[in-house]
């Protein structure tokens, strides 16, 4: 494939809770392959960044890698983000912030919230709307002081995926923990239509998506009420880097002609 390298855009991927960069491995070279420059990054506490989770204790304070590498773009420089799950509220903070640095946001399955409720709503209503049974073995846990506690989630081994052949070693995703972030959201002001709300936004939705199920990605499409355009990867599961890396890929690279 021939690739004009000026026309190449600027992807930022930002992972899910538990997950780290590496989770783009099968992403982030085919990118690169059709001419774009791509960006990987650890949220505080995650993959290989040094944090202790111990230590975070805001979604600002989870998210400040993205901002740290937001904040050292070039004046006219544009980038598109993309989140995966969790990795959409981090796209949130950022698009609050730097609205005029993002092209277009993809929502790859990913919470995203709205501008008429707090920060912490969409997550309230998945916890509501989410059957029991959905979490597994998953396991929360408190940490922090009695006067601003915190919750810890860890994956566990009954949480597998369903055909392992698409997925990395188990033991890279089971037993990480990752920053949640009710209460510090709720305490959050709404995200405004001048920042948040200007940027353009896109949503991958996964059919079969059993973490966030179709039906809550449907709701979240038509709550936000900004969505710009909604994309569908047929019999995704909820970790579409791995198990449909080519046809995320094709997506990706379409928001970059459309929107980039």
């Amino acid at each position: 494939m021939e690739v004009d390298r000026k026309q190449g855009r600027h992807f930022v991927l930002v992972h899910g809770a538990c997950h780290g960069a590496w989770s783009w491995y099968k992403v982030k070279p085919r990118l690169e392959a059709a001419g774009h420059r791509v960006t990987a990054l650890d949220m505080a506490a995650s993959g290989i960044n040094r944090k202790q989770i111990q230590e975070v204790h805001s979604m600002h304070e989870y998210s400040q890698p993205l901002l740290e590498m937001m904040a050292t773009l070039p004046p006219n420089e544009k980038v598109i983000l993309v989140g995966h799950s969790l990795g959409g509220l981090n796209l949130a903070v950022a698009m609050e912030k730097f609205p005029e640095k993002v092209s277009v946001a993809v929502f790859l399955t990913a919470f995203m919230p709205d501008t008429l409720h707090r920060p912490s709503y969409v997550l309230d209503q998945y916890v509501e709307r989410t059957p029991n049974d959905a979490w597994l073995d998953t396991q929360f846990s408190p940490y922090g002081s009695s006067e601003k506690p915190q919750i810890q989630c860890s994956l566990a081994p009954s949480s597998s995926l369903p055909n392992s052949i698409n997925y990395p070693p188990l033991s890279t995703c089971f037993g990480k923990t990752s920053f949640i972030v009710l209460e510090d959201l709720a305490e959050l002001k709404k995200f405004s239509n001048e920042g948040y709300g200007s940027v353009t936004s896109v949503f991958i939705r996964c059919d079969k998506d059993e973490a966030i199920r179709k039906e809550f990605q449907q709701w979240m499409i038509e709550n936000s009420g900004g969505v710009k355009e909604v994309m569908n990867i047929k019999d995704a599961d909820h970790m579409a880097m791995f198990s449909k890396p080519e046809e995320l890929c094709a997506c990706l690279l379409e928001v970059a002609h459309k929107y980039g």
